[in-house]
């Protein structure tokens, strides 16, 4: 009686070919990036405390409520796959010491877990890169940031992006912000969308992104925050753009761009396809690719001393969508030995091309028509071919790059040198 195959889990992916590659080039070309800006790299567990998450993101969010896969281990406790990166951070920072570093520049990236609907570039275990920059309070700080992201995507190759810009202002006017729009949205309460009657006076800042057709007529009503900023939060906001027009960063106003948690504060933006483009078609209706804000009161909702910060991520699956690698890393040379026995001269020759920084491929097994064969098919720029002739091994290289051609045969000359009587 045959057993039947386990399947993948639901929500998760094999990445294998193009897609690896392309998912490869995104955290290669992100790694670069953030050494030229000087962040830290570190590295996160992948499960914390659930009341890291709980107490960060918020009992009534989505993701705390719905999303988060969390268990007991054997001692009781309750704990949580993370479900993003900022939160454990945080309690990093808190936990480490890492205050004496304060303004604290790191970067991350790895896997996140999200109960939630698969759907294009969205799955259960997902991945995204994530940057930080914690214990600075200037508009200098969102600049950098911003121009980091703005660098990383030009860099990975998308440039049919926007960076949406709004500002939530300080904490007074955040608050007189949100009285308003309880006030205006309790008008209407009874033709909003279930979702948004649920939010009102929870979190009325997130009806101002909603989608629901019901709610859609009025949006451009409801109070906008520029009416409700302190001139410190106007001076602030005006710092940062400023900043980004210095920095040569494209950006627009999105006055509905919002973030529902308390701690949030200024800054909060995302970078958008422009319409129309091939990043829109690619990431159909999950149009956001990278976003993030300043969290200057998360660190306080974890039990530390009140600490500026502000940050971003991006979906590594959703970005590899957009950059177009191709499956086709073709190697520098393909190495073919026609005569059996050379297994030793073989691993030798392969190990001081590596040493070269050349990228090579062995094609010693199997009918010499085979061999010929894989190696022509292998797309590799120059086939070396080594045979035996008047009782010494030769070697022949074929292909059209010169510089390669060179390298490759200064290499196997010496080698070829050492094993010839």
């Amino acid at each position: 009686m045959s057993k039947k195959t386990p399947q993948a889990i639901r929500g998760t992916q094999d990445i294998f070919g193009s897609d690896a590659e392309a998912f490869a080039f995104v955290v290669e070309t992100f790694e670069r990036v953030r050494r030229l800006y000087r962040f830290r790299r570190v590295e996160m567990p992948v499960f914390e405390k659930t009341e890291v998450f709980a107490r960060s993101l918020g009992e009534t969010t989505d993701v705390v409520s719905k999303e988060m896969y969390s268990f007991d281990d054997r001692g009781g406790e309750s704990l949580t796959l993370r479900p993003e990166f900022t939160a454990g951070i945080a309690r990093a920072f808190l936990t480490n010491g890492w205050q004496q570093y304060a303004p604290l520049k790191v970067a991350t990236h790895g896997p996140l877990f999200r109960y939630e609907r698969p759907q294009k570039g969205r799955y259960r275990q997902f991945h995204q890169i994530d940057a930080e920059v914690i214990g600075a309070g200037e508009p200098q700080a969102d600049v950098e940031l911003l121009a980091m992201a703005d660098q990383l995507l030009k860099e990975l190759g998308i440039h049919d992006v926007t960076l949406h810009l709004n500002t939530l202002g300080d904490g007074a006017s955040r608050e007189a912000w949100r009285a308003a729009l309880i006030d205006y949205f309790r008008a209407v309460k009874d033709q909003l969308s279930e979702e948004s009657q649920e939010r009102l006076e929870k979190n009325p800042l997130r009806i101002l992104d909603s989608k629901d057709p019901r709610d859609k007529p009025f949006l451009a009503d409801a109070p906008k925050i520029d009416a409700f900023l302190s001139e410190e939060a106007s001076a602030f906001f005006a710092a940062v753009t400023s900043g980004l027009d210095a920095a040569g960063v494209k950006w627009v106003r999105a006055e509905s761009l919002v973030r529902g948690l308390d701690y949030y504060r200024h800054t909060a933006f995302e970078f958008i396809p422009d319409e129309g483009s091939a990043s829109a078609a690619a990431l159909g209706s999950q149009s956001t690719v990278l976003g993030g804000g300043r969290y200057d009161g998360l660190m306080e909702s974890l039990g530390g001393a009140p600490t500026p910060a502000v940050g971003w991520a991006a979906g590594i699956e959703r970005l590899a969508m957009l950059v177009g690698t191709s499956e086709d890393d073709w190697a520098d040379v393909a190495l073919v030995i026609e005569e059996e026995g050379l297994e030793a001269f073989a691993a030798k020759s392969m190990r001081a091309l590596r040493e070269e920084a050349l990228s090579a491929e062995l094609f010693d097994t199997g009918s010499l028509r085979k061999r010929f064969d894989k190696a022509s098919k292998s797309g590799a720029s120059i086939i070396y071919v080594v045979r035996r002739q008047d009782g010494k091994l030769v070697g022949q290289a074929k292909g059209h790059d010169q510089g390669l051609w060179d390298s490759v045969t200064k290499v196997m000359e010496l080698q070829l040198a050492d094993k010839n009587p």
